[in-house]
């Protein structure tokens, strides 16, 4: 499978026609993203195998926000339904490359224990508070750095799988190995992409909350509130479009009219 190598503005376009697909759903489309928040972390709520089952999960649910993000481009209508539609294609491929990204990820955890004596990773398994002087001696700071390191070319590699295995019927290794390779040649792309969710996300809200909060005088607290929740509801079903997007824009040769 061949991956096109995309201009750096591209991330741009990524950010910008993911809104032009929110714009034309967005309802169904925010009622989707929110009920797989919800669904996960009601699943959360179970300790341990709560972590674990979300996990697995995510891959599955990934392919039926993409299935509604590409019925939008399409022009077809949503359902409720659609939340789980990823689970009908290639769900066991779906499901390994979800316990690859748990054990990944633990294993990282794990290197990065190193640093701090397994604070950030309990942290994020456990979802213990981290103790005052590992937060005080900068250790925690380290071994977010150094999980960081390693989570950057785990998330290139799981960027596409989830859509390539779904789709296109990859196996796992394949699927992973596509995903990095596509997006190592389109690093520039995901670079202008990553600087204009920023923007969009910090700056622009911040100037707005700033502005709104200098000529309202006494309700900043309030403004911002309303801001966040917003900027969430609008924000979330953007980026998973913008994911699609990208996805079509790369493997564009790929996409199939289904």
């Amino acid at each position: 499978m061949q991956a096109l190598t995309l201009p750096a503005a591209q991330g741009w376009r990524w950010l910008t026609d993911g809104f032009r697909i929110y714009r034309k759903n967005h309802l169904m489309l925010t009622l989707l993203v929110v009920s797989y928040w919800v669904l996960m972390a009601l699943v959360n709520i179970i300790p341990v195998l709560g972590t674990v089952a979300t996990t697995l999960c995510i891959p599955a649910f990934s392919v039926s926000l993409m299935n509604a993000c590409r019925r939008i481009d399409h022009g077809s209508p949503l359902s409720p339904q659609l939340l789980f539609s990823g689970f009908a294609s290639n769900l066991r491929g779906l499901l390994i490359l979800g316990a690859i990204y748990l054990a990944a990820t633990i294993g990282i955890l794990a290197v990065s224990a190193l640093a701090d004596g397994g604070a950030l990773m309990a942290m994020m398994l456990a979802g213990q508070k981290p103790a005052e002087e590992v937060v005080n001696d900068s250790s925690l700071l380290l071994a977010t750095q150094i999980a960081l390191i390693f989570l950057c070319p785990l998330m290139m590699a799981y960027w596409y799988a989830p859509v390539l295995a779904g789709w296109h019927g990859l196996s796992p290794a394949k699927a992973l190995f596509f995903s990095f390779v596509a997006c190592l040649r389109n690093w520039r792309a995901f670079l202008v992409y990553s600087l204009a969710i920023i923007v969009v996300a910090t700056l622009v809200p911040g100037l707005i909350l700033g502005i709104l909060a200098t000529l309202l005088p006494g309700s900043a607290a309030l403004l911002a509130i309303v801001m966040t929740v917003l900027l969430i509801l609008v924000l979330a079903p953007t980026l998973f479009a913008s994911f699609y997007i990208s996805y079509r824009d790369v493997f564009v040769t790929f996409e199939d009219d289904a």
